[in-house]
């Protein structure tokens, strides 16, 4: 029988090689949980950003009589895969003292995002942005405690008559002396606690109430609940009064509001842009309405919308149009404030469930 000796036998150097490429792509196939708290808040940012300069893009268009277009993101699929493989080969002679050995790793990452629009059309852009927003929910805003200058200056056209500032181009008009005193009025009144309000079941359908609260209030809170009666035309006997939408109240228990739908509240938002006086002087744009009541009132400007062609260092959000930048700056709390608003009330007034609409789907990856 014939015997074959390996000479110079020794340990193959690569053995620890092996071992280190198996630990390596063993530990990246469980990808899945460490992903999930970057692309969360990395997808929830850039959505965020590219929502705010979608809504300032689109008040830039209005004012410059140019078409908005809404489109939201209603889904994002992101799939993730590793392929690894490891490879060993060795090779040996029994009449010489050469051995062989060779080994070889591979391995695939792929990142394939997959993000779903859906341009905002038909009855869904009827109902999110063209429906007046119901008196109701904006009493209950203010009962909330937000401020009743910030709600009723920005979403309320007008009170029992009393008309509020509207900056669009059709229908420009300053505001009521009267209007801008009820403001103020309401505010302290809003600050004392003496306003509330309440649902009635009447019928089939329910019933917003907003009362007076006259007990244990101070006597100069008494006179401004007075004088919101004057100027509303309310009864002077009452101290609840029906919420209802429109501008002319039926009698002097009601409280007729004529309230603004998202888009409108867009509209008159845009015309405190300042646009840059070479495109008013080209007609580019449409000139601002200078509401001489504010002064007399004290009343900022509801947001501060500025231009200028350097691109902004400190911009809460910004935007590029007609070679100009547009941005909020972001150490104007108010106007990020109001902004925000704005955003929230988009959201608020999508009541409905998603309606059939061209859908399109773009692969990112």
């Amino acid at each position: 029988m014939r015997k074959y000796v390996l000479l110079n036998p020794k340990p193959l150097p690569f053995t620890f090689l092996v071992v280190a490429c198996l630990l390596l792509f063993h530990g990246c196939t469980a990808i899945g949980p460490q992903t999930i708290s970057r692309d969360r808040f990395d997808y929830a940012a850039a959505i965020s950003d590219s929502w705010k300069k979608q809504m300032l893009l689109n008040m830039v268009r209005i004012r410059y009589g140019d078409t908005p277009v809404f489109l939201e993101v209603a889904s994002i699929i992101n799939q993730y895969s590793v392929e690894g493989e490891v490879y060993l080969g060795s090779t040996w002679f029994p009449s010489v003292s050469t051995d062989s050995a060779n080994v070889g790793a591979s391995g695939k990452y792929a990142d394939r995002p997959t993000i779903t629009y859906k341009p905002l059309l038909g009855a869904k852009f009827t109902r999110s942005l063209m429906t007046p927003i119901p008196p109701s929910a904006l009493f209950s805003l203010i009962q909330a405690g937000w401020p009743v200058e910030f709600v009723m200056r920005s979403c309320i056209q007008s009170v029992n008559g009393l008309y509020n500032r509207a900056g669009s181009q059709m229908m420009k008009r300053p505001g009521d002396p009267e209007f801008y005193e009820f403001l103020k009025l309401m505010g302290r009144i809003q600050t004392s606690g003496a306003v509330d309000m309440r649902v009635d079941e009447r019928g089939e359908k329910d019933t917003y109430l907003m009362f007076f609260r006259r007990e244990d209030v101070d006597a100069s809170i008494q006179k401004d609940m007075e004088r919101v009666g004057e100027l509303l035309g309310l009864d002077r006997d009452n101290n609840e009064f029906e919420l209802a939408y429109g501008s002319v109240p039926k009698n002097k228990q009601e409280i007729a509001v004529l309230s603004r739908s998202v888009f409108q509240i867009i509209i008159e938002l845009a015309s405190y842009i300042d646009i840059p006086e070479i495109h008013l002087a080209e007609k580019r744009a449409t000139q601002a309405l200078t509401d001489i009541n504010k002064e007399a009132y004290e009343l900022r400007p509801l947001i501060c919308i500025h231009a200028n062609k350097e691109k902004p260092e400190d911009a809460f959000v910004s935007v590029k149009y007609h070679e100009y930048w547009f941005w909020i700056d972001d150490k104007d709390l108010e106007s990020k404030q109001l902004f925000s608003f704005l955003m929230i009330l988009f959201t608020l007034s999508e009541t409905g469930g998603f309606r059939d609409s061209p859908i399109v789907t773009v692969p990112a990856g």
